[in-house]
C-alpha cells in the first residue's frame, strides 16, 4: 500500500507545513508578548505624564478646573484606597505588578502609588513626598477586551498563502524527478524510453542529461546486438533448409532421422535467436489470457497425447489481456522449458493480486539450485549438463523475462515449497485492464471516426 508521505512531494509538504507552523506560532507568541509590553509602557508613560501635568496645574493655576476623571483628593477622604500589596505578594497579578513597578521607577523616590477600588473605572492614586493631596488619574486597561484577535485572522491568511506558494514550488521541484523516476522504471523493464526533458536544478539537469546519454548508448548497443543476431540467424536459415532437404533424401533411416533431429534443433535455436533479437513493441491484438491459456493447454494435449499433463487454474477473468504474440511466446517458451527440464504435472495459473494480474507457470521437477537462480534468466547460460539438451541455447527464460518486462510487467523465477520451478509474472492493472472485445470495439470506433 502506497503512503503519500513516502513520496518526495509528500515529505516536502510535511516539511514546509511544519516549518511554516513553527515560524508562525513563534512570531505570534513574540508579537503578543511585545504588544503586551508596549501596552504596559504606553500606560506607564500616560499615567506619569498625567501626574506631572496635574502637579503643574496645581502649582500654576489651582483655580482652573481639572480634566474629566482627574481629581485631587485630600488624605483624610474616606475614598482613599488601601495600600496596594507589593508585587511579591500572590494577590497581585504579574502584569499589574510589573505596571506598578514601572510607575514607581518613573516617579520620585518615596512616592506612594495605589490602585483604584475594584469595580470602578481603572485609575491610580499617587502622592509624592511634597504632595499635600492624592492625585487620581485614569489609566488604560493593560489588556483591553477583544471579541476576536485580528492578528489571528491575518496570520491565517498569510499562512494559507505561504503554504499554497510553497506547495506549488515543491510540486514544480519534484515533477522533473518524478519524470526521471518513471523513465528509469521504464528503462529497467526494457520498455522504450524517450529522452527525459532536462529541467529543474542544475544537479537534476546533470543527472537527467547523464541518464539520457546512457539510454542512447545502451539502445545503440542493443540495436547493434539485435542486428547482428538477426543477421546471423537469418543467414543460417537457408543452409539449414538445404541440410534438411538433403537429410530427407538419405536412404538409411537411422542416419536420416538423426540428421533431421539435429537440423530441427539448430532451427529451433535460430528461432530463439530471432525472438531474443526482436526488440520492437508488440503491435498484435490483445487477447484474453485465461482463454488463450486454456487453448494452448488443449493444443498440447491434442498434439502430444503422451506428453506430461498440463493443469489450468485460471481465475483472472476476462479483464486480464495481453498482446497475442507476446502471450504465445511466453507460454511456448515456458511450456517447452517445463517439458524439457521439469516433471509433471505442469500448472498454468492466473489470478488477480493486490498489485496486478499474475500469470504463473510451474512444474514439479527438481527445480534449480538456489545459487543458480540469479543466473537462470541470463542469455546463453545453461546451468548444468543435466538441464541441457538438443535444441536449447539458454535463451528460454531470458526471452520470457524480456517479453514480460516489455509488456510492462515483472518476472520472478524461483523454486516453490511443493518442489519444482515456477515462473511468476505480474502485470500492473494499468497495462491490461479491459476485456479484448472492449478494446476491439474501441479501436474500431476510432477507425470509423478517423
Amino acid at each position: 500500500m502506497r503512503r503519500p508521505i513516502d513520496s518526495l512531494f509528500g515529505r516536502l509538504v510535511v516539511l514546509v507545513i511544519g516549518v511554516l507552523v513553527l515560524s508562525h506560532v513563534a512570531w505570534f507568541a513574540v508579537i503578543r508578548v511585545e504588544r503586551d509590553q508596549s501596552q504596559t509602557r504606553y500606560a506607564v508613560e500616560e499615567a506619569t505624564f498625567l501626574v506631572d501635568a496635574v502637579r503643574q496645574h496645581i502649582a500654576n493655576s489651582p483655580n482652573q478646573p481639572l480634566p474629566s476623571r482627574v481629581r485631587v483628593v485630600p488624605p483624610t477622604s474616606p475614598d482613599v484606597p488601601k495600600p496596594t500589596p507589593t508585587p511579591a505578594d500572590d494577590e497581585v497579578p504579574p502584569p499589574l505588578g510589573r505596571f506598578l513597578e514601572d510607575i514607581r521607577d518613573r516617579l520620585p523616590d518615596g512616592t506612594d502609588v495605589r490602585l483604584g477600588e475594584p469595580g470602578a473605572p481603572p485609575s491610580i492614586w499617587v502622592r509624592g513626598v511634597k504632595d499635600t493631596d492624592w492625585i487620581v488619574v485614569p489609566v488604560q486597561p493593560l489588556r483591553p477586551p477583544r471579541s476576536r484577535d485580528r492578528m489571528l485572522v491575518w496570520l491565517a491568511i498569510i499562512f494559507s498563502t505561504a503554504v499554497m506558494a510553497a506547495l506549488l514550488a515543491a510540486w514544480q521541484l519534484q515533477q522533473p524527478l518524478r519524470s526521471l523516476a518513471q523513465a528509469v522504471a521504464r528503462f529497467g523493464r526494457g520498455q522504450p524510453t524517450p529522452p527525459v526533458p532536462e529541467r529543474g536544478p542544475r544537479e537534476l539537469r546533470q543527472l537527467t542529461h547523464g541518464f539520457n546519454q546512457m539510454v542512447r548508448e545502451v539502445s545503440q548497443t542493443d540495436n547493434d546486438r539485435a542486428v547482428m543476431l538477426a543477421g546471423v540467424a537469418h543467414d543460417l536459415k537457408t543452409p539449414l533448409a538445404r541440410l534438411r532437404l538433403r537429410a530427407e533424401m538419405m536412404e538409411e533411416a537411422k542416419i536420416r532421422d538423426g540428421v533431421v533431429r539435429d537440423v530441427d534443433s539448430m532451427a529451433h535455436i535460430v528461432d530463439q535467436f530471432l525472438v531474443f533479437a526482436h526488440d520492437r513493441a508488440d503491435g498484435s491484438e490483445p487477447i484474453e489470457v485465461d482463454q488463450q491459456c486454456e487453448k494452448v493447454a488443449r493444443t498440447y494435449r491434442a498434439v502430444a497425447p503422451g506428453a506430461p499433463p498440463i493443469q489450468t487454474r485460471l481465475g483472472a477473468g476476462r479483464s486480464f489481456v495481453l498482446p497475442a504474440a507476446t502471450l504465445d511466446r511466453l507460454l511456448s517458451n515456458l511450456l517447452d522449458n517445463a517439458h524439457a527440464y521439469g516433471a509433471p504435472p505442469i500448472v498454468i495459473e492466473t489470478w488477480r493480486a493486490a498489485n496486478g494480474w499474475v500469470l504463473r507457470v510451474a512444474d514439479h521437477g527438481s527445480g534449480i539450485a538456489p545459487d543458480d537462480l540469479i543466473k537462470a534468466s541470463r542469455p546463453f547460460v545453461r546451468l548444468d549438463p543435466a538441464r541441457g539438451g538438443s535444441g536449447h541455447s539458454g535463451l528460454g527464460l531470458a526471452i520470457v523475462e524480456r517479453l514480460a518486462r516489455r509488456a510492462g510487467g515483472e518476472c520472478e523465477i524461483g523454486n516453490y515449497e511443493g518442489g519444482g520451478l515456477q515462473v511468476v509474472m505480474t502485470f500492473p492493472f494499468d497495462v491490461a485492464t479491459r476485456p479484448a472485445d472492449e478494446r476491439r470495439a474501441g479501436s474500431q470506433h476510432e477507425e470509423r471516426t478517423a
